[in-house]
Order: C-alpha cells, then sequence, then structure tokens
C-alpha cells in the first residue's frame, strides 16, 4: 500500500498514469469527490488489484466467490460499492483480491445510532466485528429507556457476521450524560440491580451479543464504586454467555494547546470487561480547543500509561472519522466548531484552492480559510495517513481493534486501508 500526498500540478489522470491504475478505480476506491480538482496535500490511497474479474451474464456475488475460493462476504469488502446494488453488470471489472502482505488481524467495532442510513450501514457491515447501537439510556428511578426501534438493525448486523452490542448511558436525549442519573446508579443498589435485570432482559428478547457500559466521568473518588457495580454486572451478564464491554473516556484537560490526562487506576475494572474501548467524546465536543481530535502524540502517552497496568489485548483503539470546522481567534467556553465530514474538509480546501497541511506529530491534516465574511476558520480532520498511522498503533500495541465513532458515514479511505492491510474477525461465522 502506498498513500499518494496530491503535488502541485498533479491530476487524478497523472497519478493515475503514474501507478497504471485506471483514473476511475482511484477514484472509486478512495470515494474522491473532487477528482477534477483535487487538493494540495490531499491523500489517494494505492493498492494494486492481484486478481480482476470482468463479469459475465448470469454471475452472481455468490458465483463468482465460489470460483475463486473466496468468500461473499470479502468481495463486498474489496468491493463495497456491490453492497447496495441487487444485480452485476456484465462487463464491470470487479476486485478478487489485492496485492497485500496481510500478516495480523484485528477486531472492528463501529457505534451507531438507529436511524443509520441502511446502505450506508449494508456497505460497512463486511467491515465489522462488532456494531455498537447507541441507544439506550438509564434514568434516575432506575428505568431503560429505547430511543428507536433497533430490531431489524441487529436483525442486519448478525446476517453478515457482526455481533450487535446494546450500548447503555447517562446521556440524555440533547446528548449531554446526567450526573444526577449516574450518581444515583452507583449510591444505590436498587437501582443497580433493576438496570442490570432490565438490560439483561432487553440482551436476551433482541438478540444482543453482549452490552457496552458507557461509563462516564471516571475520577479517583467514584473509581471503587464503579468497580463495585461493574462486578455485579459482568458477573450476572457472564453467567448468561454475554460479553461485556466498557467504553471509558479518559482525556480531562481539553481547552489548552496541549491534551492530556487523568492516570487513574483503570486496572480495577479491566477484570470484569472483555474489552475497554478507549473513546473520548471530550476531544469530540465541539467548544473543546482546536486541534486533532485523538491525536498520535497523546495516543502514545495514554497507551504506554493504559498497557502498563491492563493487558494490551484488552483494549479497543478508538478513531473518530469527522473533522471540525473552528472560527478563530478561539474563546474557551465560546467559540463552537462545525462538525464535517473527511470530504467535505477536502471539497473546501480544493474549492478554494488552499493547500492542506500536515501536522506529524499529532498525524493529523489540517489547513487554515477565511470565509465571505473575513473571518479566520482552521479545519483540522483525518486522512488516509491519519486512519493508517492509528491502525499501526493499534498493531504495535497488541490491541485488541479499532472502534470507530461513528460509522453514520462511509469512509472509504479508512476501510480500503484496514481492510487490505488486516484479516478483520468476524464472530459470527460469516468471513
Amino acid at each position: 500500500m502506498i498513500i499518494h500526498v496530491v503535488q502541485s500540478g498533479e491530476t487524478i489522470y497523472s497519478i493515475s498514469e503514474f501507478y497504471q491504475i485506471p483514473a476511475d478505480r482511484l477514484i472509486l476506491e478512495n470515494g474522491i469527490t473532487n477528482p477534477d480538482n483535487l487538493a494540495i496535500g490531499q491523500t489517494i490511497v494505492i493498492v494494486q488489484p492481484e486478481i480482476l474479474y470482468t463479469v459475465k451474464p448470469g454471475d452472481t456475488l455468490v458465483s463468482i466467490a465460489e470460483q475463486y475460493g473466496v468468500s461473499p462476504m470479502e468481495l463486498l469488502r474489496n468491493n463495497p460499492y456491490l453492497s447496495d446494488r441487487e444485480f452485476l453488470y456484465a462487463g464491470e471489472t470487479i476486485v478478487i483480491s489485492y496485492q497485500t502482505n496481510r500478516i495480523h488481524t484485528t477486531a472492528t467495532s463501529g457505534y451507531t445510532f438507529p436511524y443509520i442510513d441502511k446502505s450506508v450501514l449494508i456497505k460497512t457491515l463486511p467491515f465489522l466485528s462488532y456494531l455498537t447501537i447507541f441507544n439506550y439510556r438509564a434514568t434516575v428511578e432506575g428505568e431503560i429507556i429505547a430511543n428507536d426501534d433497533d430490531t431489524e438493525i441487529i436483525q442486519l448486523a448478525r446476517t453478515y457476521g457482526v455481533a450487535p452490542m446494546m450500548f447503555v448511558s447517562t446521556i440524555t436525549r440533547e446528548g449531554v450524560p446526567s450526573s444526577e442519573v449516574a450518581y444515583a446508579i452507583l449510591n444505590n443498589s436498587f437501582i443497580q440491580d433493576s438496570l442490570i435485570d432490565k438490560a439483561l432482559h432487553i440482551v436476551k428478547t433482541k438478540g444482543y451479543y453482549g452490552i457496552n457500559v458507557y461509563l462516564d466521568n471516571i475520577t479517583y473518588d467514584n473509581i471503587d464504586s464503579i468497580t463495585e457495580y461493574l462486578k455485579k454486572a459482568s458477573e450476572i451478564f457472564h453467567s448468561e454467555g454475554y460479553r461485556i464491554v466498557i467504553t471509558i473516556t479518559p482525556i480531562t484537560n481539553l481547552n489548552t494547546v496541549s491534551s492530556s490526562f487523568e492516570k487513574i487506576d483503570y486496572s480495577k475494572l479491566s477484570d470484569f470487561a472483555d474489552g475497554i474501548i478507549l473513546a473520548s467524546y471530550d476531544w469530540a465536543r465541539s467548544y473543546s480547543y482546536p486541534s486533532s481530535l485523538f491525536p498520535v502524540n497523546v495516543l502514545r502517552e495514554l497507551l504506554d500509561y493504559m498497557v502498563s497496568i491492563i493487558p494490551s489485548e484488552k483494549f479497543f483503539l478508538g478513531i473518530t472519522t469527522q473533522g471540525y470546522d473552528w472560527t478563530l481567534p478561539f474563546v474557551p467556553g465560546a467559540t463552537a466548531a462545525t462538525v464535517i465530514s473527511n470530504n467535505d474538509a477536502i471539497q473546501m480546501a480544493a474549492d478554494n484552492g488552499i493547500p492542506i497541511q500536515f501536522n506529524e506529530a499529532a498525524q493529523s491534516p489540517y489547513f487554515y480559510y477565511v470565509d465571505s465574511s473575513g473571518i479566520m476558520h482552521v479545519v483540522w480532520f483525518k486522512d488516509a495517513r491519519s486512519f493508517d498511522a492509528r491502525a499501526e498503533l493499534a498493531e504495535e500495541y497488541n490491541l485488541q481493534g479499532l472502534s470507530l465513532w461513528t460509522i453514520m458515514r462511509f469512509d472509504t479511505q479508512l476501510w480500503l486501508i484496514i481492510n487490505t492491510q488486516y484479516y478483520i474477525v468476524k464472530l459470527l461465522g460469516i468471513s
């Protein structure tokens, strides 16, 4: 795999000619939305195909897979645009396999809301090991409330060999964690028992593979109470054969140029969880300091600490798949950023003729621009280099896998990198 960084004067056709890959395939495989006006500094992933196949009349995905001894799921990963197609077209070319040297295996987990676009979901499921459905919230009375119907999404996940995970949090419909609910849960055994019982009932009746519990605002003062609650839940869920995962957000210092985290003894939690997702919704807050989300230099410090107290194979490394646009000058607590997709960021740079810069320490691209009102902005987002660096961290530290926040948009480059560099774990017998 080569990550090509677009230089001044290059076009999709000159890059195509250099690597001897058709321009339309580069566009398709990278999800390029600005092929006629590439941005300087934009990345294009180059992976040479090993076997190509030209579809014949009457061919199906299953018949082609059987002919080459691969699974239909592998063909969908190599040609994700086929996922929302009912038929193959005679004469079109599909990738049977790429020239890769995959050695390592990784598990992948993605967060979604039940209202995800079905075509996006179906395109993403072949790449996932777990699907965490962000749908349930706990109340101060010990009830669990579902925001939407998740029946279809659970069934779809299982059809694609993906383990659906029930996500329970204290996050309100407005997207804010409730400290009142969290306090009630940690300090009332009756509420704990009620929540565990109700969650287990939902897992059983809905067909979930297990539960993902979001532990918000872990501190030195409440870590022991959280541990006791998790121990109780773990014993019950494990006795019934279900998996239990926890999501933690260790980063706490956000409104400065450099992020930092508190070295809390998370090892107390590790005995009771099958997986620990190192996420940080806080880093994705629209009021946080303008910077890369999950900068690699800070992630490395975090991982060094975490794997020193907990076995590395417990962890999933969180990856954000969106960019942020801040106005400048930044005013802490007042300046809000706008969430944008990575493709939107690239399109913005291309339309305005702005070269994309790259922060090596954070392994993230960024650029500045001035809007029509004369206001300065800074945009930080992710590109192929960002995704590759974070996937390599998971490999280097021997982590269980990667966790995506979120899969509500399909990021073509991200999945091209993961698919061609790693074998993806499938837990339900479909590979």
